[in-house]
């Protein structure tokens, strides 16, 4: 089947409250692990980590440790770390959402278009998808 042939794994989106140990991990894997990158549009610092046969790890955490405006404060209610999305690019966004809500799924946006530091400012959207979980969209090649 090739309904969502647009759509290509990216990246998994692990949400942590200690940014040492999930690197710590992923580093004993074999991962590299690139920089702290602070998104001010997203609200969180960031950490991709890359590994040449694992999937590629995006590190999500808060600025400041109990911070209540932090996009992950409902995610740290509940566990302390959880991957919680996935990520895949597409070039054409409305081309992909359609072709998802084709195969009958609900798409839920959950956040708006925003760039995305870590991606070369490439746009970032996040969305519910019932029935299977929370995935980010990076439009590739956008102005």
């Amino acid at each position: 089947m090739m309904e969502l042939d647009g759509l290509k794994f990216h990246h998994l989106g692990l949400a942590t409250k200690n940014e040492k140990k999930a690197t710590d991990f992923l580093r004993g894997l074999g991962y590299s692990i690139n920089e702290i990158v602070y998104d001010p549009l997203q609200n969180v610092n960031l950490i991709l980590c890359k590994h040449e046969s694992y999937p590629n790890v995006e590190i999500i955490f808060p600025k400041y440790i109990n911070d209540i405006n932090s996009p992950l404060s409902n995610i740290f209610k509940f566990q302390s770390e959880l991957v919680y999305h996935i990520c895949y690019t597409t070039t054409d966004l409305e081309l992909s959402i359609n072709k998802i809500k084709k195969l009958g799924l609900r798409v839920i946006p959950i956040s708006l278009k925003k760039r995305a530091i870590l991606f070369n400012n490439d746009l970032v959207s996040f969305y519910k998808i019932v029935g299977f979980g929370i995935i980010e969209i990076l439009e590739l090649n956008k102005d």
